[in-house]
């Protein structure tokens, strides 16, 4: 008896030791709950945006909605401006990834998937994120929602999609002409990003890539087809 008694004591140490050792850091604990809290008003701003307008939001809504604290939620933001320019400046940051694709795109090279009416796939990955940003984007760039992140996202996105495809001589030194030109497209083609969120997404990522590239080539008079 005495040695099974040992021998239980042996196991149930041994167990208690392998949930110490499996035991999740505090830190990781910590950043879970910062990732909830993050998301949790995220969801609030979308929603909260949605039905009343960014200017008829209050941070005590925001928390209400989030099931939150006020503490909490000045804890990592000062006022619902603050919360706002945060996940702004987010989608932000992962456009900023397609800069570099941007700049690699040759008119050879979109010509060639014209031509063969194929999407772009730099393209069909934009439209892939943006997609996944649906929610958001559609609350933000919505009646109640940011107007200065509109232009935002035409001079990053936009623009630079327009600018990738000049010919070297006028990326280098633009005339006035070309910055209009730049300018008429780049505003286009936000216009084509706000109808498609704004109509529930209802074309997949790569017949708008498809679009995105007829639109640009597309000759006054010519058949508006796909």
């Amino acid at each position: 008896m005495a040695e099974a008694a040992a021998a239980l004591d042996r196991a149930t140490a041994e167990g208690l030791a392998g949930i110490e050792g499996r035991r999740v850091p505090v830190a990781c604990t910590v950043d879970r709950r910062i990732t909830r809290s993050k998301k949790a008003l995220r969801d609030a701003l979308i929603v909260l945006m949605e039905e009343r307008g960014f200017d008829g939001i209050t941070v005590n809504d925001l928390c209400v909605r989030a099931d939150l604290n006020r503490g909490t939620f000045y804890n990592h933001y000062q006022d619902k401006e603050d919360l706002l320019e945060t996940f702004e400046d987010e989608i932000m940051e992962e456009l900023d990834r397609f800069q570099a694709k941007m700049k690699d795109l040759s008119l050879k090279e979109i010509l060639y998937f014209q031509v063969k009416k194929k999407p772009l796939p730099f393209l069909v990955e934009l439209f892939d994120y943006l997609r996944e940003e649906g929610r958001f984007l559609h609350a933000v760039l919505g009646p109640g929602g940011d107007v200065g992140f509109g232009p935002r996202l035409r001079d990053s996105v936009c623009g630079n999609l327009i600018q990738s495809i000049l010919h070297e001589r006028y990326r280098n030194d633009p005339t006035p002409f070309v910055n209009y030109y730049i300018a008429f497209f780049a505003s286009a083609y936000l216009g084509v990003i706000m109808q498609w969120i704004e109509t529930g997404m209802r074309e997949s990522s790569e017949e708008m890539a498809l679009i995105a590239m007829r639109l640009l080539f597309i000759k006054p008079g010519e058949s508006i087809k796909l």
